[in-house]
C-alpha cells in the first residue's frame, strides 16, 4: 500500500486583523506625512517582522513616553494606554497618534460605564499584557484582574449583586468560559459584557483551527511569542487533535524532525502577521514535498476601520 500523499491545511481566516492593519499603516502614514523618527510606545502590534521592518523606515520603538522628547511625535500601539499614559504625553507636549484598536477601545468604554455605575469590574485577561495595563488603568480601583479558573476562589467583591466580567480581546475562547463559569458559580448574578469582548478576529482564527487540527500531524503557527493569540492558537490546535503545534516568526524556524513521519501539517497565523511570512512557510513546506495546499475557509472577514483621527486627510485637503 503506498504512503498517503503529504499535503497542507492552510486556515483561513488567518493573519492581520482589522486592527493591526489599522496600526500598521498609522506608523507608515505617520512617517509619510512627517518624515523620520516617529516614536511607537511599545510594539505598534505583537511581531517579531512587522517591528523589525518599521524601525528600518525610521519608527524608534520606546516602553514608555519618557523616553520621547519632549515635543516630538508617538504612536500608541493597537493595545491601548491608560489615562495616565495620555497625561504623561500630554505633560511632554508630545503630539499623539491612537493607533488603539476600536475593539479594545470599546472594553475601555466598558471599564469607564461600569465603573461610573460603581460595579466591581473582573477583567480576565494575562498579568502584564499591554492591553490588560490599558483597560485596568481606565479604573484601577474597581478592577480586579483574573487570569484563570484558579484565580477565582482569590476575588472578592463588595456587593455579589453587582459584578460584571470583561475581558481581554484575544484570549482562548473556551479557556475564557471556563473562566467566567467559574466566576458565575461564586457568583450568580454575575453579569455579562454588553457585547463580546474577544475580537471578532481572535475568535475566527481559532474556529478556522479548530476545523482542521483533528486532520493533522502538526500545525505551524507563524506568530511572535509575545502575541497572545497566536500562543492560544498554538494551545487550540493541541486541544483540538493536533498531533504536535508549534509557533515560528520565520520559516527558518522550522524543524526538520518536525517533519519526520508527517503527513499533513496545518498552517495558520496570528492576527498581527503578514502573509508574507506564511508565504514563505509554504514555500519551506514544499521543498519537503508539501506542495499540496488546501485552504479550509470558516469565516470570511470584510471588516475594515477608519484610520486614526489625526491621520484622515482634513477636509479642506479633499
Amino acid at each position: 500500500m503506498s504512503a498517503l500523499p503529504k499535503r497542507v491545511l492552510l486556515a483561513a481566516p488567518r493573519g492581520y486583523c482589522a486592527g493591526v492593519d489599522r496600526a500598521v499603516e498609522a506608523v507608515e502614514l505617520a512617517l509619510e506625512q512627517h518624515g523620520a523618527p516617529v516614536y511607537v510606545r511599545k510594539q505598534i502590534v505583537h511581531n517579531r517582522h512587522v517591528v523589525e521592518t518599521l524601525e528600518e523606515r525610521g519608527a524608534i520603538f520606546v516602553d514608555e513616553t519618557d523616553e520621547v522628547p519632549p515635543g516630538a511625535l508617538v504612536v500608541f500601539s493597537a493595545h491601548g494606554v491608560s489615562p495616565a499614559v495620555h497625561a504623561q504625553a500630554a505633560a511632554r507636549e508630545l503630539r499623539t497618534i491612537d493607533a488603539t484598536c476600536p475593539l479594545v477601545t470599546k472594553v475601555h468604554h466598558e471599564a469607564k460605564r461600569f465603573a461610573r455605575e460603581d460595579y466591581d469590574i473582573l477583567l480576565v485577561g494575562h498579568h502584564g499584557h499591554e492591553e490588560v495595563e490599558g483597560t485596568a488603568g481606565e479604573a484601577p480601583e474597581h478592577i480586579q484582574l483574573v487570569e484563570t479558573a484558579e484565580d477565582v476562589a482569590n476575588v472578592t467583591v463588595r456587593d455579589p449583586e453587582k459584578v460584571i466580567w470583561l475581558s481581554q480581546t484575544t484570549l482562548s475562547v473556551d479557556e475564557t468560559m471556563q473562566t467566567v463559569h467559574a466566576l458565575r458559580e461564586r457568583f450568580p448574578a454575575l453579569q455579562n459584557p454588553p457585547s463580546d469582548d474577544i475580537c471578532y478576529a481572535t475568535q475566527n482564527r481559532q474556529v478556522a483551527v479548530k476545523a482542521m487540527a483533528a486532520q493533522c500531524d502538526l500545525v505551524l503557527v507563524v506568530g511572535s511569542t509575545n502575541s497572545s493569540n497566536s500562543v492560544r492558537l498554538v494551545e487550540v490546535a493541541l486541544q483540538a487533535g493536533a498531533g504536535a503545534s508549534y509557533l515560528i516568526d520565520y520559516a527558518r524556524e522550522i524543524d526538520a524532525t518536525w517533519l519526520d513521519g508527517v503527513r499533513t501539517v496545518g498552517v495558520t497565523s496570528g492576527a498581527s502577521v503578514p502573509e508574507v511570512l506564511v508565504r514563505g512557510v509554504l514555500d519551506r513546506l514544499a521543498e519537503d514535498g508539501f506542495g499540496s495546499v488546501e485552504e479550509i475557509t470558516t469565516a470570511e472577514e470584510t471588516l475594515t476601520f477608519s484610520l486614526p483621527r489625526e491621520l484622515r486627510p482634513s477636509r479642506a485637503s479633499r
